[in-house]
């Protein structure tokens, strides 16, 4: 029986060879001063280019948004050649790829902006670990944004995204999720504002829209993805409440007003499917709610993976983890075949190891 993963499928006028997406995944080895993706990470990318769509790790769209270590960048024109080299890669081995732009928010530390606060929606301390250049050091109570930083944060990604497509990205992807800067927009306790970006569900989803107008300037609708965590709970300050729900169902709805290539969503994890006011079931729900392309995330498997596509749940299914330690994912899928277990102390090492030495099957047999 042929495997729904395996179908190809068309955003738009993009066609993909199959549902298989790679998830984007910070990895941490743009160790260079200009913060630019590098050979190694064409040749990481390239290895991985059977997968239906790449969507790259997080890639900041300013100083601004960086909170992590060796993290790549798209706002300079030595960030833009770097990744030229990715998507040339990707592209000579007939793959797909869209860039993610990122910004962290609160999620940093003032070690990577010359002692200056990071920046929030509200200043609320998420009470976490910011990884810095000398290791985790406790997050502080950011600076809340004015409106003018707003605005001038939605031109950023308009730049961004436009820096995307000149390095030969296929389309890009907003970060909206994992407790990232516009996710804190959207919950209530991180975000206590009162003016038009806080209160109702519109004005904290306000930011959101008002990236998405800017980036369809440069970038053809269909060639936009949205990514969104509503039932992300108990990491980077982010908690469920009676509002978080309503508030996705907002914008998931509102989205339908756009003509993107898709929105890519992730399961509730399992240890909070009984939190009050979660959604445990995130596919099955926004289904129902939005009317295009659906990729779901979250600790899928090659039969789980089947099973919510031919439920009608999802599109296509996005899987991290399994290929950091199978460059050939699909090629396993296609052949029912055991997947190699990857090293989680090399996921954010420097170097090439545990980064592109996995083997293929191919390899692997011969």
């Amino acid at each position: 029986m042929s495997q729904p993963l395996l179908k190809p499928i068309k955003l738009h006028d993009l066609e993909l060879k199959n549902r298989v997406i790679m998830a984007p995944m910070t990895r941490s080895r743009a160790d260079n001063e200009d913060n630019a993706a590098n050979d190694l990470m064409a040749t990481y990318y390239a290895q991985r280019a059977s997968a239906g769509l790449i969507i790259s790790e997080g890639t900041q769209i300013s100083e601004q948004a960086v909170g992590y270590i060796n993290t790549p960048g798209i706002h300079s024109a030595e960030q833009v050649a770097g990744w030229k080299k990715v998507t040339k890669a990707v592209h000579a081995e007939g793959g797909k790829i869209f860039a993610q732009l990122w910004h962290v928010g609160r999620m940093s530390h003032p070690d990577f902006h010359g002692g200056k606060l990071p920046v929030a929606p509200s200043p609320i301390n998420p009470n976490d670990k910011a990884y810095t250049p000398e290791g985790f050091k406790d997050t502080v109570t950011p600076h809340e944004l004015t409106i003018p930083e707003i605005k001038q944060i939605v031109q950023d990604f308009k730049l961004a995204a436009r820096n995307a497509i000149d390095a030969g990205f296929d389309g890009v992807e907003v970060h909206a999720s994992n407790g990232y800067l516009l996710h804190q927009f959207f919950v209530s306790t991180a975000n206590v504002r009162t003016d038009e970006y806080g209160g109702s569900a519109k004005n904290r989803a306000r930011i959101l829209f008002e990236v998405l107008d800017a980036i369809k300037e440069v970038v053809p609708q269909h060639r936009i993805g949205v990514r969104l965590n509503p039932s992300m709970h108990g990491g980077f300050g982010i908690t469920v409440n009676e509002d978080t729900i309503p508030t996705f169902d907002y914008i998931v709805e509102q989205l339908n007003r756009y003509s993107l290539a898709y929105v890519h969503l992730t399961e509730a994890s399992p240890a909070n499917k009984d939190v009050p006011h979660i959604e445990p079931q995130v596919a099955k729900r926004y289904r129902a709610k939005y009317s295009g392309n659906l990729i779901i995330n979250g600790g899928f498997k090659q039969e789980t993976g089947n099973q919510v596509i031919a439920d009608g749940d999802a599109d296509m299914v996005a899987f991290g983890v399994p290929f950091i330690g199978n460059p050939d994912l699909v090629e396993r899928f296609a052949q029912n075949a055991e997947l190699q277990q990857p090293d989680p102390s090399k996921f954010y090492a420097p170097g090439p190891e545990g980064y592109v030495d996995y083997p293929t099957l191919a390899e692997v047999e011969a």
